[in-house]
């Protein structure tokens, strides 16, 4: 059985229902880099979560607004990474999740 691996990437980002709905109708199982994927029929996301990314960039802006130099501030990497798993997907691919897998998810769709 093979698999697919879809990069972060904004134009497959525009298109995520499309590539979520050709996965599913291939039966190709899938992982995906942004929960966005999962939510729109996807089997599993793992990536960085963009929500609690601009919630710290808007601390930036709050301390730019303050007079901080930018040039003087650390540069962060992402630290929240989540985990999304779509139950639906995977009853429809015929995949049995592990219960670990399942138990380490941020957030189980179905």
């Amino acid at each position: 059985m093979g698999g697919l691996i879809v990069m972060s990437d904004s134009t497959f980002y525009t298109e995520r229902n499309t590539i979520t709905e050709l996965a599913a109708r291939l039966r190709i199982p899938a992982v995906y880099p942004q929960r966005a994927y999962a939510e729109a029929g996807g089997l599993i996301s793992y990536g960085q979560n963009y929500e609690f990314n601009y919630a710290r960039a808007a601390t930036y802006v709050d301390r730019i607004l303050k007079g901080e130099k930018p040039g003087e501030m650390p540069i962060e990497e992402p630290t929240n990474h989540e985990l999304v798993v779509n139950r639906n997907a995977a009853r429809s691919l015929g995949l049995a999740l592990p219960a670990e897998l399942l138990k380490h998810a941020d957030k189980v769709i179905g």
